[in-house]
């Protein structure tokens, strides 16, 4: 058996589970170039892809001899030190999903393999005088060098990436402390290791707050906040003595996703209400009331505005007969229920939120690649806020709880709003990209259904009740929010 071509063709196996990986995982859905969290992953990323593209395009049509063997048997052992790094690294900052965990281990096995093989042939390499010998395989031998040129680009990629999160990450550092309180409170907050929550959490802390989360991964949550935070799996293994000053609830599931079938309904509802429904009961049985409740919902309360309808929806705007207005109004409702206990209730309507996570690194993959435009009529309007306003924000109504009525509805939009079309031409602005590529609303709605309405059609929602209480953004307008952000 020739064990030096069996090596190559599972490395041309392991250049294209390595590119699924990568694009579907990384790029799509983990977004990791876009999460200040996954900076270090990036680096060690950078650093193994550059290794792997120094092996696919040496190994491709070369025999490594003499000396050349021992260089190779080097880059064989920093890259399996790297590769268990980087397994530790991702247990500590990240829930992996299962494909991508099932990915990397069929990709560890393969390596093994392909590795296995080729330290095989080194003692003949090594006995051989040092030279890299010519010895091409065919269409092998070109398909691992492209896999080879591909593979260090993704290394820049993510090179570039973890610098330029470096420099965010010292931005922010520079940047004003949010303050919540005067002093030191117990706060507790459900969806702290999503995008709004994990910056929250490392925001209360930096004021000095004490912070209890809810989350059904409790190791890796300590994790993340450096065992920082009391972390609980349910609201059971809160005591009826514990005493919690200000609950923050973030909890829901990912509304854009599978296509809303009932079961899938069934779940974002779920996900919301019965969370909910379990912190209100735990209230109910508290022995010291929570003085106030900061909860999520969503401008999808609003329901959608046809197109060419340019009135602007307030706080007193009401909602629609559809299954995301229903879903945020069943929400609020089971957050209202606090009231019921003495706890004032605050509501806070989000749009879409533009950072580093989020659905931004979504939005802008399409104008990044030179095929932005408008999406179905692109009139459609978008409200949005920049996520350290959100922040700014629940500090705002935190701080002024004594004047806030017992229930009471926030719009969490940035003061200007804009269209799809108009989203597009700034962010390709900014980016100095083209923005001319239309999109047709209909491939949309044949796979998402109802769900398609998140996207082709929109709100025009302004912070009426912010402004009115004197609250100052720091990312009015799109273009500032962009600029900061990317």
């Amino acid at each position: 058996m020739n064990t030096h071509l069996l090596a190559l063709q599972l490395m041309a196996a392991q250049g294209l589970l390595g590119a699924f990986d990568t694009l579907y995982h990384h790029e799509l859905t983990e977004a990791l170039p876009q999460r200040a969290s996954a900076r270090k992953e990036l680096g060690i990323h950078a650093t193994r892809a550059l290794i792997y593209s120094l092996l696919f395009v040496g190994l491709s049509a070369w025999a490594w001899h003499g000396a050349w063997a021992i260089v190779l048997l080097l880059v064989f052992g920093v890259e399996i030190v790297l590769t268990l790094w980087d397994f530790v690294i991702e247990d500590q900052t990240r829930l992996l999903p299962a494909t991508e965990r099932v990915t990397h281990t069929v990709l560890a096995i393969n390596g093994g393999a392909f590795i296995t093989l080729l330290i095989l042939n080194t003692p003949e390499w090594f006995a051989a005088p040092t030279q890299m010998l010519w010895q091409p395989q065919g269409w092998l031998s070109v398909f691992l060098a492209l896999c080879g040129v591909g593979v260090g680009l993704s290394g820049i990629r993510d090179g570039l990436a973890a610098l330029r999160l470096g420099k965010l990450a010292d931005k922010d550092k520079q940047a004003s402390t949010i303050h919540f309180s005067n002093q030191s409170e117990q706060v507790l907050v459900t969806g702290a290791t999503g995008f709004i929550g994990s910056l929250l959490v490392k925001a209360l802390l930096a004021d000095g707050q004490q912070v209890t989360i809810l989350s059904r991964n409790p190791k890796q949550a300590s994790w993340k906040f450096d065992g920082r935070v009391r972390v609980i799996a349910s609201m059971q293994e809160l005591s009826a003595n514990q005493r919690i000053d200000v609950i923050i609830n973030l909890a829901g599931a990912r509304i854009l996703g599978w296509r809303w079938s009932e079961k899938r309904k069934a779940e974002l509802r779920h996900s919301r209400t019965g969370l909910t429904r379990e912190i209100t009961a735990w209230i109910s049985r508290a022995a010291s009331k929570p003085r106030l409740l900061l909860a999520a919902s969503a401008i999808g309360y609003y329901g959608i505005q046809a197109s060419g309808d340019d009135r602007e929806l307030s706080e007193s705007a009401a909602p629609q007969s559809i299954f995301m207005s229903e879903l945020c109004q069943e929400w609020e409702q089971a957050n209202q229920a606090a009231t019921n206990y003495g706890v004032k209730v605050a509501r806070m309507r989000l749009g879409v939120v533009l950072g580093q996570q989020g659905a931004l690194g979504m939005m802008l993959l399409p104008i990044k690649l030179g095929l932005g435009g408008a999406l179905g009529s692109g009139k459609q309007w978008q409200s949005w806020i920049h996520v350290h306003d959100v922040l700014r924000g629940i500090a705002h109504l935190w701080q002024h709880e004594a004047s806030l009525p017992p229930d009471s509805a926030y719009n969490f939009t940035a003061p200007e709003v804009v269209t799809q079309k108009q989203f597009s031409t700034i962010a390709a602005h900014v980016l100095h990209r083209p923005s001319f590529f239309p999109t047709a609303g209909w491939p949309m709605r044949l796979l998402l259904g109802e769900q398609a309405d998140l996207l082709l059609e929109g709100q025009r929602v302004v912070p009426a009740k912010l402004l009115e209480d004197g609250f100052v953004f720091d990312y009015p307008d799109l273009r500032i929010a962009l600029i900061n952000l990317v």
